[in-house]
């Protein structure tokens, strides 16, 4: 098969399309033929070796940590799924940027969303669910969304708007009428930011989500008085500031993954505008992500 590959740490260039071996299903996981895959931040840092401390990296690696597609094999213990199924999820750690690709938690697939769609969902829809899961917001409360534009504050914006919750949205400038199409309030990031949030807010705000960074911690403790019910997935100046920082997936269940993609077939929420490119500009899109270019890319094979 066809997979993108790196075999050392470095710049985007280091990515490279090469014949690999079509990977094996182990027990609970299924085989896909790959229809979509998502590029991730994840992928980004461990391709530029942000993430290795150091070490060498052991062996050439196919990153990709969500995709979509056809099952083409199943592994031992799985029910409910077979051959032919549409699906999407996970895979184990990687292996997505290619055109079979292993799966170790799953749905199916509601034929309302495109390949692209459903393959665009799983890691920043498990992200907005954790860190709404953390800070659980109630009906009648305020929250803060710093980054309501992007993939996991749009999904955070759209899951709170429908259960009552008032959300307060922050984008650039370009991108503040679409955080407003999501349900959100919003305002623009950047200096002056507790000023405009009090603007709409007077009472203060009850959560915070930093989903972006762009230097909002100090903001949002100043909003909350204090550092309780503020999260962030985006800002390593959490562990100064001591604010929590969410690092590790923790709701990346079938549970989750069928609500997600349940709701995007019902209308309920939009998933992340994406642009597909082919595998072969894998190292673009890495270019494009590190650019901060605008919206979510889904490699096709």
């Amino acid at each position: 098969m066809r997979a993108v590959s790196f075999s050392d740490y470095g710049d985007p260039s280091v990515l490279t399309v090469v014949e690999s071996e079509v990977p094996e299903p182990g027990p609970g996981q299924v085989r896909v033929a790959v229809r979509a895959a998502g590029v991730n931040p994840f992928d980004v840092k461990a391709r530029s070796g942000l993430m290795a401390q150091g070490r060498p990296l052991p062996a050439p690696r196919v990153p990709g940590l969500e995709a979509a597609g056809v099952v083409d094999a199943v592994g031992e213990g799985v029910t409910g799924t077979a051959v032919g199924d549409a699906v999407a999820g996970w895979t184990a750690g990687g292996g997505g940027y290619a055109e079979y690709a292993v799966l170790s938690t799953f749905a199916a697939k509601p034929e309302a969303l495109t390949w692209q769609e459903a393959a665009a969902l799983p890691v920043a829809g498990e992200a907005a669910v954790r860190a709404l899961r953390v800070l659980d917001p109630r009906r009648g409360e305020t929250l803060l969304v710093n980054g309501a534009s992007g993939s996991v504050g749009g999904i955070a914006v759209q899951l709170m708007v429908e259960v009552g919750i008032t959300v307060i949205g922050t984008a650039g400038g370009a991108n503040l009428d679409r955080v407003r199409a999501l349900g959100a309030l919003a305002i623009p990031y950047g200096e002056g930011l507790a000023q405009r949030v009090r603007a709409l807010a007077p009472r203060g705000v009850d959560a915070v989500l930093d989903a972006a960074g762009h230097g909002a911690l100090p903001d949002a403790i100043a909003l909350r008085g204090g550092t309780d019910r503020i999260v962030t997935l985006a800002d390593p100046a959490a562990f100064d500031l001591g604010v929590l920082f969410l690092s590790k997936p923790e709701d990346q269940t079938a549970q989750t993954l069928e609500t997600l993609l349940g709701a995007a077939a019902e209308g309920r929420i939009t998933p992340p505008a994406s642009r597909a490119m082919g595998l072969e500009e894998a190292a673009q899109a890495h270019r494009e992500w590190e650019r901060k270019s605008s919206g979510k890319i889904v490699l096709v094979p």
